[in-house]
C-alpha cells in the first residue's frame, strides 16, 4: 500500500478536476484510469485498465486530496503509483503545490 497526499496550491477544489477529468477522458475513450463502482460523496475507487489493482481517492480539508494505492500483486504497486502520479503531472501539474507517498500498511 502507497498512500498519496496531494497538496493543492491556493485550495484549489483539485478532488473536484480530478472526477471531472476522469469523466472527460473516459468520454472520448482516451484515459487508462477509471473509475470502478459507484461513488460515495467525497471518495472515489479507479482502477487502471492494465494493472491489477486500485486507486481510493478521498476529498480532505483544505482541498487535500489523499489516494491509497493498492495492487493485488506487491511488486507491480509501482505501475499503479506511476501511472497516478503521471496523471496528476500531465492534467494538474499548475494546481498542485506538492505530493507526499507513505509507504506501509495501514
Amino acid at each position: 500500500m502507497i498512500k498519496v497526499t496531494v497538496i493543492p496550491r491556493k485550495e484549489n477544489n483539485l478532488y473536484g478536476g480530478l472526477v471531472k477529468k476522469e469523466l472527460e477522458l473516459r468520454r472520448r475513450n482516451q484515459g487508462t484510469l477509471h473509475r470502478a463502482l459507484g461513488k460515495k460523496a467525497g471518495e472515489e475507487r479507479w482502477r487502471h485498465e492494465r494493472y491489477k489493482g486500485w486507486i481510493n481517492l478521498q476529498k480532505c480539508l483544505g482541498g487535500v486530496v489523499v489516494a491509497v494505492v493498492r495492487s493485488k500483486a506487491a511488486d507491480q504497486e509501482w505501475q499503479l503509483l506511476s501511472s497516478f502520479v503521471g496523471f496528476l503531472d500531465r492534467h494538474f501539474r499548475d494546481h498542485i503545490s506538492s505530493i507526499n507517498l507513505t509507504y506501509g500498511e495501514d
